[in-house]
C-alpha cells in the first residue's frame, strides 16, 4: 500500500497535523508506504520527523515563499497571495500529474491542495487512485473596500464553490478539520452557496486533529523541567513559519522589561521559526529567543501565558492544552482575521488584540492581567487523525486501489 502525501499551504501547521494523520494511519496499516511531497520550510520538518520525501520533492516550491513576498509588516493580503501563487499551484499540479502517471500509489491525499481539485474538477489531472483532500476553512473574504479585490474573493469563491464535482464519484473524498459550528453560515458570495450547508453536503467533518496525547503534556512541572524552565512565571511568544511576525516578536520583547517592573521574577521564550533569524531580534536580558523548535506545543504546555499570531493549529493547540493566550492576527489574512478568530471565541479560548493596538505598553499590562489565568473554556477533542485515518483507509479499499 503506497500513499503519496502532500502537505501544502503556508507554514508549519499543516505538516504539523499531517505528520499525526500519517502515524494515526499506520497504526491501521503498518505496512504502508508513504512518501511526501512539501515546499519548505515544511518539507525540512518532514524529513527531520523521518519521513520519506519522493525523488522530486525539491520541485514542489514553497507557499510560504509567496506568502512572504505577499506580506508586509504585520499582514498579509491572502488576494495577493493568491495572485502570486497561481503560477506556482500550476506547476505543482503538472508535477503530481508526472508523478502518478509515472509510478503506482493506492492514494493521494492532500492537504489544501486546491490546485489539484481544480485539475481534477476540470479533467487536467487524471489519477486511477482515489484522492482525499484536507481543508480547515472555506471561502474567502474581502479585507479592504478594494474593488479588484472584492471582484477576486467573488470569482475565487465561485471557484471554491464548484468543488464539490471532484468528490462526485463516489471515490475521491474532502475531510473538514473542524466542525461544523466553525464554518461562518453565510452565502460564498453573490449567488453562491451558503458555506456550512456547502460543507454539510461535500465534506466529512473530523472534528479537530492535535499532533499529541494531552496525557503526554498533563503533568507541567515534569514538562517545564524537561525544557529547562524553572518555576517563575513564563510567556512564550511564538510566530509560526513563515517571517510576516517579526513585528509580533519585536513588541513581546520591547514589552519584556515594562512587564517584568510588575512581575519581577517574569521569564519569556521567544520562538522565531524557521523564517526568523534569532540573532535579528533585540531580546533584553531575560528573553531566551529560539529559532525552529520541534514539538512547539510542549513549551505552549508549560508557558503561563502565550502571545501567537492567529495561525489555526497555533491556536487550536493552546485551546486545547487551555493555556490562556493573547492572538494577534495578520491583517488582511482574512482566514486569521475572521476565520480563526471566529472558532477561538466560539471556544470561548484566547484574549484578541489587533496589530493597530500592539504597543508594548498594551502588550506588557496584558500579560499583566492574563498570566496564569485560569482557563474557563470547555474542553475541546483532538482524534480528528484517527478518523482522517480511517477513511483514506476506508477510500483505498472501496476502490480496490491496494487489491489492484
Amino acid at each position: 500500500m503506497r500513499i503519496l502525501f502532500i502537505s501544502g499551504s503556508i507554514g508549519l501547521g499543516h505538516a504539523t497535523r499531517d505528520l499525526a494523520i500519517a502515524q494515526a494511519f499506520r497504526r491501521l496499516a503498518p505496512e504502508a508506504e508513504i512518501v511526501w511531497l512539501a515546499g519548505e520550510p515544511a518539507r525540512s520538518a518532514i524529513r527531520q520527523a523521518g519521513e520519506t520525501l519522493h525523488a522530486e520533492a525539491d520541485r514542489y516550491r514553497s507557499d510560504s515563499d509567496v506568502a512572504d513576498r505577499a506580506s508586509t509588516v504585520g499582514g498579509l493580503n491572502v488576494f495577493r497571495y493568491l495572485l502570486g501563487a497561481r503560477s506556482q499551484w500550476i506547476a505543482h499540479a503538472k508535477l503530481v500529474a508526472n508523478i502518478v502517471g509515472g509510478d503506482r500509489f493506492d492514494a493521494i491525499v492532500g492537504d489544501e491542495t486546491y490546485e489539484l481539485v481544480v485539475a481534477i474538477r476540470t479533467k487536467a489531472f487524471v489519477c486511477a487512485a482515489p484522492f482525499v483532500m484536507i481543508y480547515d476553512f472555506l471561502g474567502l473574504d474581502a479585507t479592504t473596500n478594494n474593488l479588484l479585490e472584492r471582484i477576486g474573493v467573488q470569482y475565487w469563491n465561485y471557484v471554491w464553490s464548484r468543488d464539490g464535482e471532484a468528490f462526485a464519484n463516489g471515490r475521491n473524498r474532502a475531510l473538514f478539520v473542524g466542525e461544523p459550528e466553525d464554518i461562518p453560515d453565510r452565502p460564498m458570495g453573490v449567488r453562491l452557496p451558503n458555506r456550512r450547508a456547502h460543507a454539510l453536503r461535500h465534506y466529512r467533518f473530523l472534528g479537530y486533529v492535535l499532533p499529541f496525547d494531552l496525557e503526554e503534556v498533563e503533568d507541567r512541572s515534569a514538562v517545564r523541567a524537561q525544557l529547562g524552565y524553572g518555576d517563575a512565571p513564563l510567556v512564550v511568544a511564538s510566530v509560526g513559519g513563515t517571517a510576516a511576525g517579526r513585528d509580533l516578536l519585536e513588541a513581546c520583547a520591547a514589552a519584556f522589561p515594562i512587564a517584568r517592573d510588575r512581575i519581577p521574577n517574569l521569564e519569556m521564550a521567544i520562538v522565531c521559526g524557521p523564517r526568523i533569524a534569532p540573532d535579528s531580534i533585540p531580546a533584553p536580558s531575560g528573553v531566551r529567543v529560539h529559532g525552529f523548535v520541534p514539538a512547539l506545543y510542549r513549551h505552549f504546555a508549560a508557558c503561563d501565558l502565550a502571545i501567537v499570531q492567529a495561525g489555526g493549529t497555533t491556536t487550536l493547540e493552546l485551546t486545547a492544552l487551555r493555556r490562556p493566550f493573547i492572538y494577534v492576527p495578520l491583517e488582511g489574512q482574512c482566514e486569521q482575521e475572521i476565520t480563526v478568530a471566529e472558532r477561538v471565541a466560539r471556544h470561548g479560548a484566547g484574549l484578541r488584540l489587533s496589530r493597530r493596538e500592539m504597543t508594548a505598553q498594551r502588550l506588557a499590562e496584558l500579560i499583566a492581567e492574563n498570566i496564569g489565568k485560569e482557563s474557563t473554556w470547555p474542553r475541546i477533542h483532538g482524534d480528528g487523525a484517527a478518523i482522517a485515518a480511517r477513511d483514506i483507509l476506508e477510500a483505498i479499499r472501496s476502490s480496490g486501489a491496494a487489491a489492484a
